[in-house]
């Protein structure tokens, strides 16, 4: 791997390369061939990745290839260590930091597109946690059911609940207990401690596929290969390791409740490869309606032969040679 550095001051004028794009639109392929042709730190963008355990379902990238070119915020927390959205917006800007005092540009590449928005804009100053509070709302949870717990969100705030699955239950617990702490969850609120109070410079490079079928087929062979590599047993040990992380952030990636479940009887086998692969279509879908709603983001369609040529060429065009 190429460890070159731009021929300026130390972090003046270096620019954030964001690589975003749907799940299994081959991000992590690309930003390896960039890595090798520009001088460029990667850190990833991944809600799943940085927990210590979850490698298979969450594509991972291999120890080889992590050890060959190194990946910032992988591996970095146990099951049981919530790791925020503030959590990634304050390592990831200390991690740009320390690159662009290195001459460097870091590469932000990953699905988590929440976390790039974080990065970006910064995030609300929200009211801290309220232990009665939230205790009466899983009280709530038990009468009504989870459902009708988010229903209730999407009335009360519509705005706030548009990017929260109906299955999050911490998202929903936390939405509420910020509704009535008059905390605000909707894109009027105010935000800050983003790249942009910095004054730097964002690349942002979308990688899609303009064939939704092609994606489709994409998503079932990663699957297949997922189970070929131990999927099941990943779960199995993390299961065993940790009984009670069902519950927890990291278990929200796709794949993991659906595994889950499937081991401990609640579903069958079949049941279970078609909930998993109907929840990583449905992800890649709400990934692409966030993008397009989401302006300023350069489009590279991943089926293009000559995409990585492409991108390189945008790259060197905009001077992070």
């Amino acid at each position: 791997m190429s460890r070159h550095s731009l021929n300026t001051p130390s972090g003046y004028d270096l620019p954030v390369i964001f690589l975003a794009g749907t799940t299994a639109s081959g991000k992590t392929e690309l930003a390896l061939r960039l890595a090798e042709e520009f001088p460029i730190d990667l850190v990833s963008v991944d809600s799943g990745q940085v927990y210590r355990g979850m490698d298979i379902g969450t594509a991972k990238p291999p120890r080889k290839i992590l050890e060959r070119t190194p990946h910032a915020l992988i591996d970095i927390r146990d099951l049981e260590s919530p790791y925020s959205a503030a959590d990634f917006r304050a390592d990831a800007r200390q991690l740009i930091s320390q690159s662009h005092s290195r001459g460097r540009i870091p590469l932000c590449v990953g699905g988590t597109l929440f976390y790039f928005s974080a990065l970006l804009h910064g995030l609300s100053k929200l009211p801290r946690a309220d232990a009665a509070l939230r205790a009466s709302l899983e009280e709530e949870a038990q009468s009504i059911g989870w459902h009708g717990l988010y229903e209730r969100l999407r009335r009360l705030t519509p705005d706030g609940s548009e990017h929260i699955e109906p299955q999050d239950r911490q998202r929903i617990l936390r939405a509420l207990e910020i509704h009535e702490l008059g905390g605000q969850l909707g894109p009027e609120t105010q935000r800050s401690g983003g790249l942009i109070d910095a004054n730097i410079s964002v690349l942002k490079l979308c990688l899609f596929s303009s064939d939704r079928r092609v994606l489709h087929e994409r998503i079932s062979r990663r699957f297949e290969q997922m189970l070929a590599t131990g999927f099941l047993d990943e779960v199995k040990s993390l299961k065993s390791a940790c009984p009670d992380a069902q519950e927890t952030p990291a278990m929200r990636s796709v794949g993991y409740q659906q595994a889950w479940q499937y081991l401990d009887g609640k579903i069958g086998r079949q049941q279970f490869e078609e909930d998993t692969q109907t929840a990583t279509r449905r992800l890649a879908k709400r990934q692409l309606t966030w993008l397009r709603n989401d302006p300023g983001w350069i489009w590279f369609d991943a089926l293009n032969p000559g995409v990585i040529k492409a991108v390189s060429g945008f790259l060197a065009s905009a001077g992070c040679r």
